[in-house]
């Protein structure tokens, strides 16, 4: 792009709200916002930055960072570099030599059945979506897909079974009326069930699972709550109060996030043992000779390391801290005596 602000799903209902405060949006949010905003301008020659930005939700000065970021991409089409000419000088945002971006969407089979996947299972979830809209958004695209999209009716998308049907629906319940709930929540690393107060704030499906985000006032912050965990859910006649500054859980890069603080382990594992380094987030992965690796991560919970050790057997051990290995080999031997 030339001068100093791409198409969107949520575009209508961004319209009219409110810039947001007290929340940082997530990479998601912005690169919906992105997509959406090259159409909406296009779509009305100019438009004033205050407009649009009232338009999409957030603050003029978002907007100018949104369109100054905009200004470095390049389409390919219809010349493998074919640059949007954009401006927003004098408060008014105006976009030319666009006309490839506006062109409709045309869907492979496999972006169709994709899309198509994720609105059903959206659609199914409970919560307070419109699911009526969901409903009908499923079927204009699955006739605009055609045979692209006809592969998607043949899978069946249903809520996390691994939670009970009683639980997803009291805490969709508790969402629908805007209430609090009391939990009782079961808490693996300590091996005990918990009882506390939350604020629902929204219902996720992350790597398969669904998780109530909430703001736990035992904790006094946002917590993701996994509803197989949840051994029971009462919903309070207590309006949620969720306070101004609680910022969402941003689960595009997962949901954990290692600190500082943590504990530093370092293990080393056979090629039996590789997957740990697959399967966890780790700091640093060393090849080792024989096909062996060298990991380090961290984890605020030492009993989680003790439990995945023992669970490796001779696939992997504990080198750092000496402690943690001292422990690990007291376990391990406890357990073998126990069979003698």
């Amino acid at each position: 792009m030339t001068t100093g602000g791409a198409p969107g799903a949520d575009q209508a209902g961004r319209q009219g709200r409110p810039p947001r405060s007290g929340r940082s949006a997530t990479a998601t949010d912005r690169l919906q916002r992105l997509l959406a905003l090259i159409p909406y301008v296009v779509s009305r020659r100019a438009v004033g930055l205050a407009e649009t930005a009232a338009a999409f939700g957030v603050s003029e000065s978002q907007l100018v960072d949104d369109l100054n970021l905009l200004w470095c991409v390049e389409l390919r089409s219809p010349d493998p570099y074919c640059p949007i000419d954009l401006s927003y000088e004098g408060g008014e945002i105006s976009v030319t030599e666009a006309e490839s971006i506006t062109r409709p969407l045309r869907l492979a089979a496999d972006e169709a059945s994709a899309l198509l996947i994720g609105l059903r299972m959206l659609a199914d979830l409970p919560g307070p979506q419109d699911v009526p809209a969901l409903r009908r958004t499923i079927a204009k695209l699955e006739a605009a897909a055609g045979e692209a999209g006809a592969a998607s009716a043949q899978v069946a998308v249903r809520p996390d079974a691994r939670a009970a049907a009683e639980v997803q629906d009291r805490v969709a319940d508790a969402l629908r009326r805007g209430r609090r709930v009391h939990l009782s929540y079961y808490v693996p690393g300590r091996d005990e069930a918990t009882e506390r107060d939350a604020d629902p704030m929204r219902l996720l499906v992350v790597d398969g699972r669904s998780y109530l985000e909430a703001w736990c006032r035992r904790a006094e912050a946002v917590r993701l709550f996994r509803l197989d965990r949840v051994l029971a859910v009462t919903v309070l006649d207590v309006p949620a109060e969720v306070p101004a500054g609680a910022e969402h859980v941003d689960v595009d890069s997962g949901l954990y996030h290692p600190s500082e603080r943590d504990l530093r382990v370092v293990l080393e594992l056979t090629p039996a043992g590789r997957w740990v380094a697959e399967y966890y987030p780790c700091e640093e992965i060393t090849d080792l000779p024989d096909g062996r690796l060298s990991v380090v991560l961290r984890t605020p919970d030492a009993s989680w390391v003790r439990r995945l050790a023992l669970r490796l057997g001779e696939d992997g051990k504990v080198i750092a801290p000496a402690w943690l290995a001292r422990e690990v080999t007291q376990e391990a031997t406890a357990a073998l005596a126990a069979y003698a």
